[in-house]
Protein backbone atom coordinates (compact mmCIF):
# COMPACT_ATOMS: atom_id res chain seq x y z
CA UNK A 1 0.00 0.00 0.00
CA UNK A 2 1.68 3.62 -0.85
CA UNK A 3 0.33 6.38 0.49
CA UNK A 4 1.47 9.85 -1.51
CA UNK A 5 1.26 13.35 -0.78
CA UNK A 6 1.42 16.44 -3.32
CA UNK A 7 0.93 20.15 -2.94
CA UNK A 8 -0.28 20.44 -6.59
CA UNK A 9 -0.71 24.60 -6.23
CA UNK A 10 -4.14 24.61 -7.94
CA UNK A 11 -6.16 21.15 -9.31
CA UNK A 12 -8.02 23.08 -11.39
CA UNK A 13 -4.82 23.83 -13.56
CA UNK A 14 -3.03 20.43 -12.72
CA UNK A 15 -5.75 17.94 -13.06
CA UNK A 16 -4.30 16.59 -15.68
CA UNK A 17 -0.77 15.79 -14.21
CA UNK A 18 -2.69 14.33 -11.13
CA UNK A 19 -5.03 11.97 -13.16
CA UNK A 20 -1.77 10.90 -15.79
CA UNK A 21 0.24 10.89 -12.51
CA UNK A 22 -2.30 8.18 -10.54
CA UNK A 23 -2.63 6.29 -13.72
CA UNK A 24 1.47 5.55 -13.42
CA UNK A 25 1.86 5.35 -10.07
CA UNK A 26 -1.23 3.89 -8.52
CA UNK A 27 -1.64 4.19 -4.70
CA UNK A 28 -3.51 3.43 -1.78
CA UNK A 29 -4.40 7.05 -0.96
CA UNK A 30 -3.19 10.33 -2.63
CA UNK A 31 -3.55 13.13 -0.36
CA UNK A 32 -3.48 16.72 -2.24
CA UNK A 33 -3.12 20.00 -1.13
CA UNK A 34 -3.79 23.36 -2.43
CA UNK A 35 -6.96 22.78 -4.22
CA UNK A 36 -7.77 26.41 -4.78
CA UNK A 37 -11.25 25.15 -5.55
CA UNK A 38 -14.94 25.66 -4.31
CA UNK A 39 -16.23 22.76 -2.24
CA UNK A 40 -18.74 21.86 -4.89
CA UNK A 41 -15.73 22.57 -7.81
CA UNK A 42 -13.74 19.10 -6.82
CA UNK A 43 -13.64 16.75 -9.82
CA UNK A 44 -14.88 13.86 -7.97
CA UNK A 45 -15.43 12.09 -11.47
CA UNK A 46 -12.00 11.93 -12.88
CA UNK A 47 -10.81 10.07 -9.91
CA UNK A 48 -13.98 7.82 -10.53
CA UNK A 49 -12.87 7.08 -13.97
CA UNK A 50 -9.36 5.82 -12.46
CA UNK A 51 -10.87 3.73 -9.56
CA UNK A 52 -10.85 6.26 -7.09
CA UNK A 53 -12.81 7.87 -4.13
CA UNK A 54 -12.48 10.88 -2.35
CA UNK A 55 -13.12 13.07 0.24
CA UNK A 56 -12.30 16.97 0.39
CA UNK A 57 -12.01 20.41 1.81
CA UNK A 58 -12.49 22.92 -0.42
CA UNK A 59 -11.53 26.58 -0.62
CA UNK A 60 -12.08 28.89 -3.48
CA UNK A 61 -8.26 30.57 -4.45
CA UNK A 62 -6.72 29.64 -1.31
CA UNK A 63 -6.18 26.37 0.65
CA UNK A 64 -8.27 22.98 0.01
CA UNK A 65 -6.92 19.34 1.06
CA UNK A 66 -8.18 16.24 -0.38
CA UNK A 67 -7.63 12.41 0.51
CA UNK A 68 -8.00 10.42 -3.03
CA UNK A 69 -8.13 6.90 -1.97
CA UNK A 70 -8.67 3.04 -3.52
CA UNK A 71 -10.95 2.43 -0.36
CA UNK A 72 -14.09 4.67 0.96
CA UNK A 73 -12.77 7.06 4.00
CA UNK A 74 -14.87 6.84 6.71
CA UNK A 75 -15.17 8.91 9.70
CA UNK A 76 -14.45 12.30 7.49
CA UNK A 77 -13.12 14.89 9.98
CA UNK A 78 -12.43 18.43 7.71
CA UNK A 79 -10.16 20.86 10.15
CA UNK A 80 -9.17 21.07 13.39
CA UNK A 81 -12.79 21.25 15.74
CA UNK A 82 -11.20 22.91 18.51
CA UNK A 83 -9.16 25.34 16.31
CA UNK A 84 -12.19 28.42 14.99
CA UNK A 85 -10.68 28.66 11.24
CA UNK A 86 -12.22 29.47 8.49
CA UNK A 87 -9.12 28.02 6.20
CA UNK A 88 -9.41 24.56 4.93
CA UNK A 89 -6.10 23.02 5.54
CA UNK A 90 -7.13 19.17 7.11
CA UNK A 91 -8.84 16.81 6.25
CA UNK A 92 -9.10 13.32 7.27
CA UNK A 93 -10.03 9.91 6.71
CA UNK A 94 -10.35 6.08 7.77
CA UNK A 95 -9.20 3.61 5.22
CA UNK A 96 -9.31 -0.28 5.08
CA UNK A 97 -5.98 -2.23 5.38
CA UNK A 98 -4.59 -5.63 5.89
CA UNK A 99 -3.81 -4.89 9.15
CA UNK A 100 -6.66 -2.75 10.50
CA UNK A 101 -7.86 0.55 9.94
CA UNK A 102 -5.55 3.56 9.01
CA UNK A 103 -6.22 6.88 9.67
CA UNK A 104 -4.85 8.94 6.96
CA UNK A 105 -4.59 12.93 6.88
CA UNK A 106 -3.83 15.60 4.81
CA UNK A 107 -2.40 18.86 5.95
CA UNK A 108 -1.63 21.70 4.48
CA UNK A 109 0.35 23.61 7.04
CA UNK A 110 0.41 27.65 7.50
CA UNK A 111 3.05 29.07 5.64
CA UNK A 112 3.86 32.28 7.86
CA UNK A 113 4.89 34.84 5.05
CA UNK A 114 7.44 35.87 7.63
CA UNK A 115 9.05 35.42 11.18
CA UNK A 116 7.24 38.36 13.54
CA UNK A 117 4.34 38.78 11.74
CA UNK A 118 0.01 38.07 12.38
CA UNK A 119 0.47 34.83 9.56
CA UNK A 120 3.91 33.64 11.72
CA UNK A 121 1.87 33.73 14.97
CA UNK A 122 -1.09 31.80 13.33
CA UNK A 123 1.18 29.26 11.81
CA UNK A 124 2.36 28.54 14.99
CA UNK A 125 -0.86 28.51 17.19
CA UNK A 126 -2.32 26.43 14.15
CA UNK A 127 0.62 23.52 14.62
CA UNK A 128 -0.32 24.21 18.42
CA UNK A 129 -3.66 23.13 17.77
CA UNK A 130 -2.93 20.49 15.14
CA UNK A 131 -0.51 18.77 17.72
CA UNK A 132 -3.12 18.63 20.35
CA UNK A 133 -6.10 17.60 17.87
CA UNK A 134 -3.51 14.60 16.85
CA UNK A 135 -2.58 13.47 20.45
CA UNK A 136 -6.44 12.56 20.46
CA UNK A 137 -6.63 10.78 16.85
CA UNK A 138 -2.86 8.78 18.17
CA UNK A 139 -5.24 7.61 21.00
CA UNK A 140 -8.13 6.30 18.93
CA UNK A 141 -6.51 5.74 15.61
CA UNK A 142 -2.57 4.33 16.43
CA UNK A 143 -2.58 3.19 13.02
CA UNK A 144 -1.72 6.86 11.55
CA UNK A 145 -0.40 8.41 9.12
CA UNK A 146 -0.50 11.71 8.40
CA UNK A 147 1.03 13.16 5.06
CA UNK A 148 1.19 17.06 3.31
CA UNK A 149 2.46 20.48 3.21
CA UNK A 150 4.14 21.52 6.63
CA UNK A 151 5.87 24.66 5.19
CA UNK A 152 8.97 23.62 7.89
CA UNK A 153 12.34 22.10 6.61
CA UNK A 154 13.00 20.06 9.66
CA UNK A 155 16.80 20.60 9.51
CA UNK A 156 19.70 22.36 7.74
CA UNK A 157 20.21 19.14 5.16
CA UNK A 158 16.48 19.56 4.20
CA UNK A 159 17.65 23.51 2.89
CA UNK A 160 19.98 24.20 -0.16
CA UNK A 161 21.62 26.84 1.21
CA UNK A 162 21.21 26.63 5.41
CA UNK A 163 22.97 29.97 5.41
CA UNK A 164 20.87 32.63 3.52
CA UNK A 165 17.61 30.89 4.79
CA UNK A 166 18.69 31.09 8.80
CA UNK A 167 16.59 32.60 11.00
CA UNK A 168 13.63 32.50 8.05
CA UNK A 169 10.47 31.32 7.84
CA UNK A 170 9.98 27.84 7.00
CA UNK A 171 13.57 27.08 9.04
CA UNK A 172 12.95 29.02 12.20
CA UNK A 173 13.76 27.55 15.73
CA UNK A 174 10.02 28.13 16.88
CA UNK A 175 8.85 26.24 13.44
CA UNK A 176 11.49 23.21 13.70
CA UNK A 177 10.19 22.60 17.57
CA UNK A 178 6.65 22.57 16.45
CA UNK A 179 7.44 19.96 13.90
CA UNK A 180 9.29 18.41 16.33
CA UNK A 181 6.34 18.57 18.90
CA UNK A 182 4.70 16.22 16.44
CA UNK A 183 6.85 14.05 15.97
CA UNK A 184 7.35 13.70 20.04
CA UNK A 185 3.41 12.52 20.16
CA UNK A 186 4.95 9.05 18.23
CA UNK A 187 5.87 9.95 15.03
CA UNK A 188 8.52 9.69 12.68
CA UNK A 189 9.30 11.16 9.34
CA UNK A 190 9.42 8.34 7.26
CA UNK A 191 11.69 10.22 4.51
CA UNK A 192 14.26 9.97 7.39
CA UNK A 193 13.84 5.84 8.15
CA UNK A 194 16.04 5.11 4.99
CA UNK A 195 19.20 6.06 3.33
CA UNK A 196 18.10 9.45 1.08
CA UNK A 197 20.48 11.05 -1.30
CA UNK A 198 21.77 14.16 -0.67
CA UNK A 199 20.10 17.58 -1.31
CA UNK A 200 16.74 16.09 -1.50
CA UNK A 201 13.97 18.52 -1.89
CA UNK A 202 10.37 18.63 -2.50
CA UNK A 203 9.82 22.16 -3.52
CA UNK A 204 11.49 24.74 -6.15
CA UNK A 205 10.81 28.40 -6.37
CA UNK A 206 9.10 29.12 -9.82
CA UNK A 207 12.17 31.78 -9.95
CA UNK A 208 15.58 31.95 -11.19
CA UNK A 209 15.69 28.29 -12.28
CA UNK A 210 15.55 26.53 -9.17
CA UNK A 211 14.52 23.65 -9.88
CA UNK A 212 17.27 23.16 -12.41
CA UNK A 213 19.81 24.43 -10.21
CA UNK A 214 17.94 22.21 -7.41
CA UNK A 215 17.70 25.12 -4.67
CA UNK A 216 14.89 23.64 -2.90
CA UNK A 217 13.97 22.61 0.74
CA UNK A 218 12.24 19.49 1.56
CA UNK A 219 9.22 20.52 3.50
CA UNK A 220 6.64 17.69 2.46
CA UNK A 221 6.47 15.03 4.61
CA UNK A 222 5.03 11.60 5.47
CA UNK A 223 4.63 11.13 9.02
CA UNK A 224 3.68 7.79 10.20
CA UNK A 225 3.09 6.37 13.56
CA UNK A 226 4.97 4.27 15.81
CA UNK A 227 2.33 1.12 15.06
CA UNK A 228 2.63 1.62 11.46
CA UNK A 229 6.38 2.65 11.32
CA UNK A 230 7.42 -1.11 11.19
CA UNK A 231 5.54 -1.43 8.17
CA UNK A 232 7.16 1.13 6.43
CA UNK A 233 9.32 -0.76 3.74
CA UNK A 234 10.63 2.92 1.67
CA UNK A 235 9.81 6.48 1.38
CA UNK A 236 10.73 8.79 -1.81
CA UNK A 237 10.27 12.15 -3.47
CA UNK A 238 9.50 11.81 -6.85
CA UNK A 239 10.90 14.96 -8.91
CA UNK A 240 9.22 13.87 -12.48
CA UNK A 241 6.19 15.34 -12.20
CA UNK A 242 8.73 19.06 -10.89
CA UNK A 243 9.70 18.29 -14.47
CA UNK A 244 6.45 18.99 -16.33
CA UNK A 245 5.10 21.69 -18.41
CA UNK A 246 3.26 24.17 -16.24
CA UNK A 247 4.36 22.11 -13.23
CA UNK A 248 3.14 22.83 -9.51
CA UNK A 249 6.38 24.19 -7.26
CA UNK A 250 5.77 20.92 -5.49
CA UNK A 251 6.67 17.32 -6.28
CA UNK A 252 5.23 13.92 -4.73
CA UNK A 253 6.31 12.16 -1.85
CA UNK A 254 5.56 8.77 -1.64
CA UNK A 255 5.99 6.10 1.18
CA UNK A 256 5.30 2.29 0.84
CA UNK A 257 3.34 0.29 3.71
CA UNK A 258 4.42 -3.49 3.22
CA UNK A 259 2.06 -5.54 5.14
CA UNK A 260 3.05 -9.39 4.51
CA UNK A 261 6.49 -8.67 6.37
CA UNK A 262 6.37 -7.66 9.28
Amino acid sequence: MKLATWNVNSLKVRLPQVLDWLAANPVGALCLQELKLDHDKFPLEAFAELGYQACWAGQKTYNGVAVISKGEGLHVQRNLPEFDDHQQRIVAATLSSPIGDIRVISAYCPNGQAVGSDKYEYKLRWFAALREWLAGELKQYPRLAILGDYNVAPRDEDVHDPAKWEGGVLVSAPEREAFGALLDLGLTDAFLMFDQPEKSFSWWDYRQMAFRRNAGLRIDHVLVSDALKPFCTACIIDKEPRRNEQPSDHTPVVATLEFGSA
